[in-house]
């Protein structure tokens, strides 16, 4: 039974193995380099305080935050690459002009992992690129539907509606277009398949493939993830 319907069980394999390659070489660093980093002493001793950790736990814990903060900065080109990956669609890769199309159904698409990765003014500025790409004659993707993507949004609720934020210079709220609009990353993973659970099944999927490919190719023979089902859980908060 493949991993997913809507990619390759190859495809999938080569995708997950590449941010397990980053976060395992990122804990490596981390662990080699930690001393010779400079550590703020005024906020350990806050952290200490505050959490109560001792020096080994709160260090631990500091290390996991460095390298879950490299694996954050992958994980929306993750996102990006398996939807690029669904028939019908392209990843332009970082440096496009945009980070996924489909010529097929005239759609481009900017991906960002979470809600909070632009705010305010920024936000006014990828609404007049998107909007610039589909509504001059002269642009490749005149005539397409731009969509901004949040894959993790503020709250579970699904939406796909014009993208309207707040210009910079005058605070009002730019001119809603019917072909810029914003989306959750779950409707826009049912855009892109088809399928109504796709993103579920996406995260559903990942702790199989990461414990099959950190047994046969990181040589961790017994490996399993604990608490899964804890887990998961997130999911349901993110996403409902």
């Amino acid at each position: 039974m493949s991993y997913l319907a809507y990619i390759s069980d190859e495809k999938f394999e080569e995708l997950v193995a590449s941010i397990l390659t980053i976060g395992l070489n990122r804990k490596q660093s981390v662990e080699q380099d930690f001393e010779k980093n400079v550590i703020d002493p005024f906020a350990t001793i806050f952290d200490a305080a505050i959490s109560g950790f001792h020096h080994e736990t709160w260090k631990e814990s500091e290390m996991i935050r460095q390298c879950q903060k490299t694996l954050t900065n992958h994980i929306g080109a993750l996102h990006q690459k398996v939807l690029g990956s669904v028939d019908g669609w392209e990843d332009l890769y970082v440096g496009g002009e945009v980070d996924l199309k489909s010529d097929q159904h005239q759609v481009i698409a900017e991906i960002k992992n979470k809600h909070n990765t632009l705010t305010g003014g920024r936000l006014a500025d990828e609404y007049q690129s998107l909007l610039d790409k589909v509504s001059k004659k002269s642009s490749t993707y005149y005539g397409y539907t731009a969509y901004f993507v949040t894959i993790i949004p503020k709250t579970p609720e699904r939406f796909n509606v014009s993208f309207t934020p707040s210009d910079r210079s005058t605070g009002a709220k730019v001119a809603a277009h019917e072909h810029v609009r914003t989306i959750d990353g779950a409707s826009f993973y049912e855009l892109v398949t088809g399928r109504p659970h796709a993103l579920q099944e996406f995260y559903q999927a990942l702790p199989v493939v990461i414990e099959h490919l950190m047994q046969t190719r990181f040589g961790e023979e017994t490996f399993t993830i604990p608490d899964k089902d804890a887990f998961a859980a997130y999911f349901t908060t993110a996403f409902g």
